[in-house]
This record gives C-alpha cells, structure tokens and sequence, in this order.
C-alpha cells in the first residue's frame, strides 16, 4: 500500500509530519492493506495563517482494487485530530464497502431457482 501525504502552502510538510501521518493512516488501514492499492492524503490550513475553530483539513483518497476511489474529508482544530477523524471514517468507509461487496457475492442468485 503506498501512501502519499500532500500538504498545501499554509502547512510545512517536514519530514517529521510525513512520517507522523504515514504511520497513522498504515495504522488504521491495516486490517484492509491487502485491497487498498493506495491512499492519497491532503493537509490544509483552510484560514491561513489566521487562527480559526476547525480550520484543518484532511481529505484522504483511498484505491481499492477492482473498485472507484474512496474519499472522506474531516475537519479539526488540529493536524493530529485532522488526520486521526479521517482514518476513522476511512477504515468504516473501506470496511462497509467491502463487506457490501461481499455479501452480494454471497447472496445467491434468485433467478437460479
């Protein structure tokens, strides 16, 4: 699974946050890390250098094989809890997607009666 974290003007992407967020988003993803290919993840600052509630960003991109890309955004005070809520939301996306997928290829064919 490769992962490549991006940030915008506002937020140094030194290589400590790099290596921070990688680590997370592995974290979280690896009970799903044989079926995503590859996640993108990008870092705002949506108020610049002006403080504000909620004003981080992160929206993560995930490529499940045989599937369209995922994506979910989450907004925090903070990278840390930025990065974190959007794990979450995307280890649930991933994991009722492909529990979807599986049922209905479990489910048998009604027509085949």
């Amino acid at each position: 699974m490769q992962i490549q974290i991006n940030t915008d003007h506002h937020i140094e992407g030194h290589e400590a946050l790099v290596a921070w967020a990688t680590g997370e988003v592995k974290t979280a993803l690896s009970r799903h890390s044989d079926h995503v290919t590859r996640v993108e993840v990008h870092l705002s600052d949506e108020n610049g250098h002006k403080s504000g509630q909620n004003d981080k960003r992160c929206v993560m991109e995930a490529r499940v094989q045989g599937r369209q890309p995922l994506a979910v955004t989450h907004h925090a005070e903070n990278l840390k809890q930025a990065v974190t809520g959007a794990s979450d939301k995307l280890t649930r996306l991933i994991a009722s997607t492909l529990g979807r997928a599986a049922r209905s290829e479990a489910a048998p064919d009604p027509l085949d009666s």
